[in-house]
């Protein structure tokens, strides 16, 4: 969950509801994948849930000990399985999440590096013989010293011997900003009485949520009943919300109860808000 997540909108409204649906990992192993992603909704980056469902499918009733073993399991990369495996087992290895790396970059001076010698350079600075405490003081040093915007080169323990001290700002070199796209395709809502159409998306965006149907084109009869905008990290949406009563072969419908139960994405969440109106 902390994967591209703040802690505390992870501690406020995610991690203790999951844990209490799903207590062990045989637990999340024997339930499906929509009730996973319910309970993730709202987090973003589905495939995170996918892979953690997957993951507890492989190992069933245990997480395996060592980094190795966790980096067969779905989802599981090598900084979070050294994360697993130090915090977890006390294994003698360097991390190297985000706040890290910001860290490696400005010390070593690096203007560029690939993740090999970024985990050359994690080695290198490991005090193996307190790895535990070690990473947790640099993820600390990277959340509130060492920080993205105002780092405090003053406070910072490691000020003496770091190369950057002087212009932390320039490693690495700074990425151009692009400009978000925005995508403008209709949201069609078909309703039959009091049932409405959803599909399940089955791409690895947004795969396994349901919603409504989105396309470039517009029906010739339809009824604009909104429009919304939305914003993911790479792109943003606005788009106008249209109702239609055209037949259709689905055989996917649903009351507006029964799709408060589903998966949903942001996007579908606000349709969902127009009809409950």
């Amino acid at each position: 969950m902390l994967q591209q997540t703040q802690v505390k909108t992870v501690l406020e409204r995610y991690y203790f509801p999951f844990l209490q649906q799903f207590p062990t990992l045989q637990a999340l192993a024997h339930a499906s994948l929509d009730e996973v992603l319910k309970m993730w909704e709202g987090l973003g980056y589905y495939s995170r849930a996918r892979n953690l469902h997957k993951a507890a499918q492989m190992c069933r009733t245990e997480l395996p000990k060592s980094a190795k073993e966790l980096e067969l399991l779905a989802g599981i990369g090598t900084s979070t399985a050294h994360a697993i495996a130090s915090f977890a087992y006390g294994e003698a290895l360097p991390i190297l999440d985000a706040n890290v790396k910001r860290i490696l970059y400005r010390y070593f001076a690096l203007k560029e590096a690939k993740p090999s010698e970024l985990w050359s350079k994690s080695y290198e600075l490991l005090d193996a013989s307190n790895a535990y405490d070690f990473n947790q003081a640099m993820m600390d040093l990277g959340a509130m010293v060492c920080t993205p915007k105002n780092p405090q080169c003053p406070l910072c323990p490691l000020a003496d011997a770091c190369q950057g001290v002087g212009s932390p700002h320039d490693y690495p070199t700074p990425k151009p900003k692009k400009q978000k796209p925005i995508k403008t395709p209709y949201i069609l809502v078909y309703q039959h009485g009091e049932k409405f159409a959803l599909f399940q998306n089955h791409k690895r965006f947004l795969g396994g949520l349901w919603g409504f149907k989105q396309s470039d084109s517009k029906p010739s009869k339809s009824k604009k009943i909104g429009e919304i905008t939305h914003h993911y990290s790479h792109f943003g949406l606005k788009c106008n919300v249209l109702l239609s009563s055209d037949a259709i072969e689905h055989k996917h419908w649903f009351s507006l109860k029964e799709i408060e139960a589903l998966a949903l994405s942001g996007v579908d969440k606000k349709v969902l808000a127009l009809l409950v109106v």
